[in-house]
């Protein structure tokens, strides 16, 4: 596992791949259902869409880090972000016609850190747009 987190903290993009797949584990351990991962589009996109157990769509952007020397992971989502979010949001729900359902988004924040566990914090309903 040492050689495994050295790679992943040096290289960010992996570190964030990393993140996105420990984050869907995390919560699948809590009874979501994956619906799709890395859903794109013009006006952006989303790490990984779920179902929660009461049936509704979870969206979740996810914040994978090193360390917080530059602060939590989860102040990094600005309002733009958050309102791309959204747009994403609206138009993967009209093209697969589940405009209906209840939905929310979600923020994981993953710090890996030097030593020890990665922490996880999952902030439900996190923003509402």
């Amino acid at each position: 596992m040492l050689l495994k987190k050295r790679k992943l903290l040096a290289d960010p993009k992996l570190l964030g791949q990393w993140g996105e797949k420990r984050c869907e584990k995390f919560l699948k351990s809590k009874g979501f259902k994956t619906i799709t991962r890395n859903f794109a589009c013009r006006t952006g996109e989303i790490d990984l869409i779920m179902a929660d157990i009461d049936g509704s769509i979870v969206f979740v952007e996810v914040r994978t880090r090193a360390d917080v020397t530059f602060g939590p992971p989860e102040d990094s989502i600005t309002k733009p972000k958050k309102a791309r979010l959204l747009k994403t949001a609206r138009y993967f729900l009209a093209t697969n016609n589940i405009e209906g359902r209840p939905f929310r988004f979600d923020v994981v924040a993953i710090v890996l850190g030097q030593s020890g566990r990665p922490q996880i914090k999952h902030y439900k309903n996190a923003f509402v747009p």
